[in-house]
């Protein structure tokens, strides 16, 4: 077998191999010499079937194989002999020329092919000691609590309606019908009936609930209302739309004793051990919205640091991902480019640049992670599955031989664990000083790049 590099430019590198006809039929000749002593044919007797016969009957077949294990064989030399890691399996490609490609099938003439691959930079990992940046936290108020502990009593609420005339007071349950419009024109889900509004409980479009307050049983109003620009459906974000209210009912919440009986009705000893499951909760939000911030900027950190190139392979399926998802959300949302102020042009070359830092950011990782020696031990990937089989109820044992069976998708159950271990590793040295700020401030949305792909 003949290896010939034929290119080394970046990352990439083409091999041309040719295999010798001569070779080929010594492998065949090999090969049906074997099958001889174990294949079984009519009208021969076990094992003095000719080699000829054996070269018409399965010659092709036996051929086809050779030639796989071959390209393998080819594979791996070059991947040995040149100390390469491969960023993505070789792309190998056979002869174009038909008749030379029967002729090695048919060990005639020699086999050639070429091996194209892609091989993964080398980079210096270095130290993380200088890199330096706030760690926001939020202390859980004694009035989130009560906050918390109300919405549960609101769950338990009994409502009576209220005389008539009575005025619609906060935390009233209103039930309305409403016929919404955007520029006069009516859109999709902007009218219902029988719709039960609790004035105060922040479940409708801002502004919606509080220009309910005052209103009657009978009574029509006319409400103001802009969808949040976060908001599900891309084509109503941000946009103003005009309700024509019908007020059909109007009820007042009756009294409920928030005791240590209430307490019991959701499983707790008492009031006291209700509200510190609420304060523990609150708690777990707090400091996972803290863990999110911080390593976004410490993702941000290390992609400012780190411009070592990344295998155009890997960018190419990254961003493949990607705009497949942006694909999905326009056609589920209905907006176009155009709808966000940009254009198709625009939008993939912004797209390819996040596909580009996220390879980039996962590869670091990766290679931050076998440096210091991040492993993952088999009790941890089982409580992992274990967590992911019961995000599937009555799935469980499906999800389960899924998992235990299909390596590249336990792959992908590894890898956020992995990387999730490789930040700790670098915020335990990075110089991380803790700030105390609003919830409000902890849990808004700092539209930061998306993160990193997870670390292979």
């Amino acid at each position: 077998m003949q290896v010939t590099e034929t290119l080394s430019q970046g990352l990439k590198r083409e091999y041309a191999i040719v295999v010798p006809a001569s070779d080929l039929a010594s492998r065949l000749e090999a090969q049906l010499a074997d099958m001889k002593t174990k294949v079984r044919i009519n009208g021969f007797r076990p094992g003095k079937v000719p080699v000829a016969h054996l070269k018409r009957v399965y010659g092709r077949s036996v051929m086809a194989d050779l030639v796989q294990e071959t390209i393998t064989e080819a594979n791996k030399q070059i991947v040995d002999e040149h100390g390469l890691k491969l960023a993505r399996e070789p792309r190998v490609e056979l002869p174009g020329d038909k008749d030379a490609l029967e002729a090695a099938l048919d060990a005639r003439g020699d086999l050639a092919f070429t091996v194209a691959l892609e091989v993964l930079p080398k980079f210096e990992v270095g130290e993380f000691t200088d890199i330096a940046f706030e760690r926001p936290f939020a202390e859980v108020e004694e009035s989130e609590v009560e906050d918390g502990l109300m919405r549960l009593a609101q769950d338990r609420r009994v409502y009576v309606d209220r005389p008539e005339g009575g005025k619609a007071e906060r935390f009233d349950r209103v039930t309305v019908d409403f016929v919404g419009t955007i520029d006069g024109e009516a859109f999709e889900g902007g009218s219902s009936e029988n719709i039960e509004v609790v004035i105060g409980s922040n479940a409708f479009i801002p502004g919606f609930e509080e220009q309910l307050l005052g209103v009657a049983a009978g009574e029509k109003r006319d409400v103001e209302a802009t969808f949040p620009e976060a908001y599900a459906a891309r084509k109503l974000a941000g946009r103003k739309a005009k309700f024509d209210v019908s007020v059909k009912a109007v009820a007042a919440p009756e009294p409920l004793a928030i005791d240590d009986e209430f307490a019991k009705s959701y499983g707790a000893d008492d009031l006291a051990q209700l509200k510190d499951r609420i304060r523990e909760r609150i708690a777990a939000e707090y400091a996972r919205a803290s863990r999110e911030k911080v390593k976004r900027k410490l993702l941000d950190a290390l992609a400012a640091r780190y411009t070592f190139e990344v295998p155009e392979g890997l960018v190419e399926q990254e961003f493949a991902s990607i705009w497949a998802q942006v694909e999905r959300e326009q056609q589920a949302s209905g907006r176009s480019f155009a709808d966000e102020n940009t254009t198709e042009e625009a939008a993939r070359a912004e797209y390819r640049s996040i596909a580009e830092r996220r390879v980039r950011l996962g590869l670091l990782l990766a290679e931050i992670g076998a440096k210091v020696g991040v492993s993952i031990s088999d009790e941890e990937m089982t409580q992992a599955l274990v967590a992911r089989a019961r995000a599937f109820p009555g799935q469980e044992k499906q999800v389960w031989d899924f998992y235990r069976t299909n390596q590249s998708a336990l792959a992908e159950l590894r890898a956020p664990i992995y990387e999730e271990k490789v930040v700790d590793h670098i915020l335990s040295v990075a110089k991380v000083e803790d700030r105390k700020v609003t919830a409000k401030e902890l849990l808004a949305d700092d539209d930061e790049p998306a993160p990193a792909a997870p670390a292979a």
